[in-house]
């Protein structure tokens, strides 16, 4: 039984990890781009509306649960003496530190500045600011399709799939 709640657990984790891995992907390669042919005013408005619709508990619940569900993955692998049990929960530590860590220190300051930005009058560092968030963007794309990889390749490997119920 506890080796079904395990695999579940780890299927759920996988899944959140590829849904920010896809999220940070999809900003980078596209709409981080797309933000370059803006202006200043434009880039502000874009931005900023951005930030705030984000703000919603779908997204909370896959941008934190990842994390949170690849460390229960590994402590509920520890219990049951799981070969692929700190491997998890070195993926939700590293999670927790190079997304959630990350985003609190890196991206979100910069986001709190390009909100108090006046689209009619902006700072003259606004270019800079939005290089350095399109590259801290592009810092948790890596880390977090490097996280989702890994992920899947427990999901395949022998002692997940002996996890399989019998059919």
């Amino acid at each position: 039984m506890l080796s079904l709640t395990i695999r579940y657990f780890s299927i759920s984790s996988t899944l959140l990890l590829g849904l920010m891995a896809g999220f940070f992907a999809t900003y980078s390669f596209n709409v981080n781009y797309a933000t370059l042919a803006l202006n200043g005013e434009m880039y502000a408005i874009v931005q900023s509306l951005f930030n705030t619709n984000v703000r919603h508990p779908g997204f909370f619940l896959c941008f934190f649960g990842a994390g949170a569900m690849s460390v229960i993955t590994g402590l509920l692998g520890l219990v049951a003496k799981e070969k692929t049990a700190k491997i998890w929960i070195a993926i939700g530590i590293t999670y927790v530190v190079g997304i959630i860590f990350f985003t609190r220190f890196v991206n979100l300051p910069l986001n709190f500045y390009t909100e108090t930005w006046n689209p009619m009058d902006l700072p003259a560092d606004w270019p800079e600011v939005r290089a350095k968030w399109n590259q801290a963007n592009l810092f948790r794309t890596v880390i977090s399709f490097g996280l989702f990889s890994t992920a899947t390749f427990l999901l395949a490997s022998p002692s997940q799939q002996s996890a399989l119920p019998e059919t």
